[in-house]
């Protein structure tokens, strides 16, 4: 649905100061707001205090409000007005801006966790693992015609500061990594030192350091630590201090870890476009064993929707024929009428590909309303011939003739009453009309072709029917009649039959057991090479005063050569794990 307004989120690079995230996000929105287009822009970045919508520093959320479309003064659409946005914000670097609406997004992010109209969920036990197929998946989803730039969920490259001690030094100078860290976390965090008290109002007082001296990763490395002689020295001396790329987030579903690679799609049905990533995927991304797809967004709707649609038209269809056999008693007159509903859906669907529509829910909601509005032409045809020939006209060709010219006018009054009532939705373009055009364009063009057949195909058949003896038929036979005709087809949807040679060499190849199995054999026989392999050389160099006054150094070399039977047995170890 075309909202009206659309909502741009802006993603910084990870680690992005919430300062600059704000500075940034200004500078969008003042882009923004230079169209005339544009009423009003309101950006939201990182999360509220009451996190219902829990973001990081580096994402913002600027939800744009537009003018009435009638107070526009150049000839341009939603969609163009969209891309425009997006041509004149590429001046900002290293910014990830994505196209949305504000309803959409949200009902997206309560739905399945993210904001795009499709999600492919990668699942797996390692989050570098999952970032290294997520980012392939993200490769092949740019080939996909339909499809927009994927963002890839963001759980790694959040900057941080790692202090790794050396606990052979700490030894010598008798330090405790607990007073380290106290120190550390006091000198830039802050440490409760006393209470302050005015009044009756009381204040813990905190001890920190200045901000000049806590403003880079130079002051670590140079923070003084008092050793048990009352002399001090640097951090440096008995830490290691680095900047490190750290995880930024880890997400689970349903007890599981998981990473999304989310995508809107343009220009073409959602169903199509999975379908195109499902075989590209299965050709060019291997997940290991354990690892495997899911689908969500836009697309699990759809499927759910085509589940229940898939249940409803059958029953639609069979109560149609049921009421039809009841109403004329008559198996031929009823399957008569009846195909007045392929003939409307011949139209139905000539009307799609003429308007150059996908085939979506409302659609096929449309080809419901349409079954039941194409078979009253057929009801007028047939029951006008019933009564011509209990007045007496014997001759078949004749009671066709007459009939079709005394129901001609209703037959073209019903198909036209409804046509002009469905043309203002197929027409239309203001709010829902994304739904409303599916739905009208299959009735008007179901009619149209049910009409033009009704009148010249269902009194043909009539002739042909006439002339054939169908056997009365009970309504309660022909519930049960359906009921196996229903059921035989599901039988046969179930896939082309296997023989037993066949369906044990599909198992083999496809069963991720078997699978997982080959993959440690062949580990473990890459391992058996391994097995005379000496353990690593250490070396280790020590610096200080240790012995006297003076700064002293001492190196060491250590080997471990372990005895040669304990290489055999190695051997013989990796030797039986590829045995059994």
């Amino acid at each position: 649905l075309a909202e009206g307004d659309y909502a741009f989120h802006c993603i910084l690079p990870q680690g992005t100061s919430l300062s600059q995230s704000i500075e940034t996000s200004m500078q969008a929105m003042r882009i923004i707001k230079k169209f005339d287009e544009v009423k009003l822009v309101v950006g939201k970045t990182g999360s509220a205090e009451v996190p219902t919508d829990p973001m990081p520093p580096e994402a913002t959320d600027m939800m744009i409000i537009l003018k009435n479309p009638k107070e526009w003064k150049r000839n341009v659409t939603y969609a163009e007005l969209a891309d425009e946005f997006m041509e004149k914000l590429q001046v900002i670097p290293g910014v990830f801006f994505e196209i949305n609406q504000p309803i959409q997004m949200r009902f997206n992010e309560l739905m399945t966790g993210v904001r795009q109209d499709v999600a492919v969920k990668i699942f797996g036990e390692n989050i570098d693992t999952l970032l290294v197929y997520a980012n392939q998946v993200s490769n092949v989803l740019q080939t996909i015609e339909g499809s927009t730039e994927p963002e890839v969920e963001r759980v790694a490259g959040l900057p941080q500061i790692s202090i790794e001690y050396n606990r052979v030094q700490m030894a010598n100078y008798g330090l405790h990594i607990q007073d380290i860290n106290q120190i550390i976390k006091t000198s830039f965090a802050g440490g409760k030192a006393g209470v302050v008290y005015e009044n009756e109002r009381r204040f813990d007082l905190v001890l920190r350091l200045d901000s000049a001296s806590r403003s880079g990763i130079d002051d670590i490395n140079h923070l003084y630590i008092p050793i048990k002689n009352g002399r001090q020295i640097p951090l440096s001396q008995v830490a290691t201090v680095k900047f490190e790329i750290g995880p930024a987030q880890i997400s689970r579903e349903g007890a599981k870890r998981r990473i999304v690679v989310g995508f809107n799609v343009k220009n073409r049905d959602v169903e199509s476009v999975v379908d195109d990533l499902q075989v590209a995927l299965a050709k060019k991304v291997k997940l290991p064993a354990g690892y495997y797809f899911s689908y969500g967004g836009t697309f699990e709707n759809l499927q759910a929707a085509t589940a229940r649609l898939q249940i409803a038209v059958p029953i639609a269809l069979g109560l149609i024929f049921i009421l039809l056999f009841v109403t004329f008693n008559s198996l031929k007159q009823a399957s008569l009428i009846f195909m007045a509903i392929p003939m409307a859906a011949i139209g139905g669907v000539f009307a799609l590909m003429l308007r150059e529509m996908p085939f979506s829910i409302s659609a096929g909601v449309g080809f419901i309303a349409l079954f039941g509005v194409a078979v009253l032409n057929g009801i007028v045809l047939i029951a006008t011939f019933n009564q011509l020939k209990k007045d007496g006209e014997t001759d078949t060709i004749k009671r066709i003739i007459m009939g079709t010219k005394i129901r001609l006018r209703p037959v073209l009054m019903t198909a036209t009453v409804a046509s002009l009532g469905f043309l203002p939705m197929a027409l239309s373009h203001g709010a829902g009309a994304e739904v409303q055009k599916p739905l009208a364009t299959v009735v008007i063009g179901g009619l149209l072709s049910a009409t033009f057949l009704t009148l010249f195909v269902l009194p043909l058949l009539y002739l042909v029917f006439e002339t054939l003896s169908f056997k009365k038929i009970k309504p309660t036979a022909l519930i049960v009649l359906f009921g196996f005709a229903f059921s035989s087809i599901h039988a046969q949807s179930t896939g082309t039959e296997l023989n037993l040679e066949q369906a044990i060499s599909k198992a083999l190849q496809n069963n991720p057991s078997l699978q997982a199995q080959d993959s440690r054999v062949l580990s473990t026989q890459k391992m058996k090479k391994s097995a005379f392999e000496l353990p690593k050389t250490s070396v280790m160099m020590q610096f200080g005063q240790y012995n006297s006054y003076h700064n002293d150094r001492a190196f060491q070399v250590n080997q471990n050569i372990p005895f040669p039977t304990y290489f055999l047995l190695k051997q013989d170890y990796y030797k039986s794990r590829i045995s059994s």
